[in-house]
């Protein structure tokens, strides 16, 4: 069932209660001292220790086991036992991280349960951790696809300013994953488990969003049946993402400029405000400087919002990144006709490296969905793509049937690569002479080995050769980048 380290310095209770829990299944690890108890803490890693507190009548040992107890990894749950309790003990020692308490004498069942409780509680803690890790994984910022020099600067800039307080305005265009950066700058800060509420503020009308934002009470206008929470309200420790804040109206930038100040919030119809803890982070993909000439925006909102800025740049500007992300949005796309992985041809990833892409990588993703839905023979083909793309190419770019040779060799996304994909023209690796690198020159293997190590390589000089800072950048373990560093010797 569970490791369980008991000390008593009453031989007869120790061995009472250790023949119990054994016959409940634990293992059992008893001891009539503190010391030889504190020295098997980390020897045997117990999840459950029952622990007098004072081992000789004079002496809180069991509070020095307790602290013990707590600092091992995992810490075990304690559970404090004494024939001298007071209310003083018992706060000394919940305070000191104590499960529970139990006063001398006590029932054999009422400690087996206690011990089912820690057991219990342990669980769902773990369980807690480990999907509290999952989250963080999933909006890491090895998530936020791109290895293009603007991108590294983007990478740089997040997670410099991501465990602040600062308010961040992200600028870009339509598409270029605001909202993705908010949420990698929250799940990597102190309130990575406080709520996280985006808000569209161009999605609603003013008088809704105002209630959705600052809440209202009950009979403060017709329809307000209830009182009413608002987002801020519903983000307190956390943080709250206002997309698209150029769209406010006049009134709502006041309030918010009011909120940005005071770090107060007044529901509607209520005269009493109330303080909130809330990190703001901004998005627009229109020039507030413009609308601030246009006295549609509030400057002193602006110098608000606009403490630390991040620029997204658009597609068209990362053109490198284009085979990675497609990776990306075909990694694990299975189709659902034949069950085989999708893949793409050469000529159908020139296509879209030459597109202009106005939607950003929105736009790449659903022209991506739409051609792994449509393919035949679960290869991507120039006629898949949306017709905007093809429709002013020679009737020669079609591909009627893809060849082994014209798949595309895409990059790996599982670790964050370079471009691997070998693109005629401008995107194609040069060569030691100068001229693009035939694929045929060097096995692809080699090719992507020596890709992979000079990427390794750049990350450890950009973090000055710290390795777990570079793991973290390439979204593998420490572990995995000692080994491919190591392979590479």
């Amino acid at each position: 069932m569970a490791k369980v380290l008991l000390v008593d310095d009453e031989l007869t209770m120790v061995q009472m209660v250790t023949e119990m829990l054994r016959s409940e299944g634990h293992e059992v690890f008893p001891f009539t001292n503190s010391k030889d108890a504190l020295a098997a803490l980390e020897t045997h890693l117990p999840e459950v220790v029952v622990t007098d507190l004072y081992l000789d009548k004079t002496r809180a040992h069991g509070l020095e086991i307790l602290q013990k107890a707590r600092s091992i990894t995992p810490p075990a749950s304690v559970i404090v036992i004494t024939a001298f309790g007071s209310i003083e003990t018992a706060v000394e020692a919940m305070k000191s991280g104590a499960y529970d308490y139990l006063e001398k004498p006590f029932k054999l069942d009422e400690l087996n349960l206690c011990i089912q409780r820690a057991l219990s509680y342990n669980e769902a803690i773990s369980e807690n951790l480990y999907l509290r890790k999952q989250l963080r994984k999933k909006y890491q910022f090895s998530q936020i696809i791109g290895t293009s020099p603007k991108m590294q600067a983007v990478f740089k800039m997040v997670e410099r300013v991501a465990d602040t307080d600062s308010t961040i305005l992200i600028l870009g265009e339509s598409g270029t994953g605001k909202e993705l950066v908010a949420r990698a700058l929250h799940f990597n800060s102190r309130r990575q488990f406080a709520p996280f509420i985006p808000v569209n503020c161009s999605a609603l009308p003013e008088n809704l969003l105002e209630s959705e934002l600052f809440g209202h009470r009950k009979g403060s206008f017709t329809g307000a049946v209830t009182d009413k929470k608002g987002l801020f309200h519903e983000a307190d420790g956390g943080t709250i993402f206002l997309d698209e804040v150029g769209s406010m109206s006049a009134m709502l930038q006041s309030r918010l400029l009011r909120v940005l100040q005071e770090r107060e919030v007044r529901r509607i119809g209520d005269n009493t405000p109330t303080y909130i803890n809330v990190r703001v982070l901004a998005a627009t993909n229109e020039p507030l400087e413009k609308k601030i000439k246009e006295g549609s925006f509030r400057e002193d909102l602006y110098y608000r919002l606009n403490v630390i800025a991040i620029t997204l740049p658009s597609l068209r500007e990362r053109g490198e990144d284009i085979p990675l992300l497609v990776a990306h949005f075909l990694k694990n796309k299975i189709n659902p006709r034949t069950g085989h992985p999708v893949q793409i041809t050469r000529q159908a990833m020139e296509v879209l490296s030459a597109h202009n892409w106005p939607g950003n990588v929105r736009e790449l993703e659903n022209a991506i969905e739409r051609a792994a839905t449509l393919c035949e023979d679960n290869v991507i083909q120039v006629n898949d793509l949306p017709p905007s793309l093809v429709r002013n190419l020679p009737l020669s770019s079609t591909v009627i049937q893809a060849q082994p040779a014209d798949i595309a060799q895409l990059p790996v996304t599982g670790e964050p690569s370079p471009s691997l994909y070998p693109l005629q023209g401008a995107h194609a690796p040069a060569s030691a002479g100068g001229q693009p690198a035939s694929q045929s020159d060097i096995p692809l293997k080699d090719y992507l080995r020596e890709q992979e190590v000079a990427y390794l390589n750049r990350t450890l000089a950009q973090t000055g050769g710290d390795k777990e800072k570079a793991a973290l950048i390439l979204g593998i373990s420490l572990a995995t980048l000692y080994r491919k560093l190591s392979e590479e010797g």
